[in-house]
C-alpha cells in the first residue's frame, strides 16, 4: 500500500515504508480505522509532513498522543482544529509566547500557521482509538516517528528541537546537538506547568535568536 505523505519526506522515507514493523502498523490502522472511530481523519494522518516539507524544517517539536476527542485532533501536535476549544497546554504555550516574545494569543487552537513557517508539530503516535488516549501506542509509530527524527538530526543541520517533559528528552535522546539547538524544559500542561518547570523557559525567543544566527529567518509565533 503506497503511503500518500509529501514527496520530499516519502524519498527520505522510502526504506522505512518497506520495512515489515510499518507494513503491521498500516494494516493496523487500515483495520481501526474502518471498525472503530479514530483520530485525526485519515487524509490528515501525516499533515505534520504535509505541511513543513523535509528541507523546510526550522524547529521541531515533539507531542506524544494526538488528541483523542471529537473533532480535535488535525494531524499536527498541541494543535486542534479552527472553532475547537484551545486545551490547557496549548493555552500555557501562548501564554509564554506572550511573557516571552509579546505576541498576543490567537483566538484559534490551529497550528497549521507555524507548520507552514517550518515548525514540523510530530507526535510520536500518529493515531488513536476515540476516547482512549494511548490506545494506538506501541503499534510501530513510535518507530517510525524515531526514524524521522534520526534522518533530520543526520541529514540536516541547525533544527531547533524543542523537548517538552521526560517522554519528549527520551524521544530526543540521538539528536546531535553539535549540529542543532536543542532545547529542553517541563511540559506545557497544567501539572507541570503550575509546578514551575514550564512557565519562563523562553524557548520561543531563543529559537528565533538561533534561527536569526544561522540565517534561516524567524517563526511567527
Amino acid at each position: 500500500m503506497p503511503v500518500k505523505i509529501e514527496r520530499t519526506w516519502h524519498s527520505k522515507l522510502a526504506e522505512e515504508f518497506e520495512k515489515p514493523y510499518f507494513q503491521n502498523l498500516i494494516n493496523f490502522v487500515k483495520s481501526e480505522y474502518s471498525s472503530q472511530t479514530c483520530y485525526p481523519p485519515g487524509k490528515q494522518i501525516f499533515s505534520a509532513f504535509d505541511h513543513t516539507p523535509f528541507d523546510k524544517v526550522k524547529v521541531v517539536i515533539i507531542g506524544q498522543d494526538p488528541y483523542h476527542g471529537h473533532g480535535q485532533a488535525n494531524g499536527l501536535c498541541f494543535s486542534v482544529s479552527d472553532g475547537v476549544m484551545v486545551p490547557p497546554s496549548l493555552q500555557n504555550m501562548f501564554k509564554e509566547i506572550e511573557d516571552d516574545i509579546g505576541n498576543i494569543p490567537p483566538q484559534t487552537g490551529d497550528l497549521e500557521r507555524w507548520a507552514n513557517q517550518g515548525v514540523l508539530l510530530l507526535n510520536a503516535t500518529l493515531t488513536v482509538k476515540a476516547q482512549q488516549a494511548g490506545s494506538h501506542q506501541n503499534k510501530g509509530w513510535e518507530q517510525f516517528t524515531d526514524a524521522v527524527i534520526a534522518k533530520l538530526s543526520e541529514k540536516r543541520a541547525g533544527i531547533v528541537f524543542l523537548l517538552w517533559g521526560g517522554y519528549a528528552r527520551k524521544k530526543g535522546e540521538k539528536i546531535d546537538g553539535s549540529k542543532h539547538l536543542v532545547l529542553t524544559s517541563g511540559h506545557p500542561s497544567p501539572l507541570s506547568a503550575n509546578r514551575g518547570y514550564w512557565f519562563g523557559n523562553k524557548h520561543f525567543s531563543k529559537a528565533n535568536a538561533y534561527l536569526l544566527e544561522h540565517s534561516k529567518g524567524e517563526i511567527e509565533w
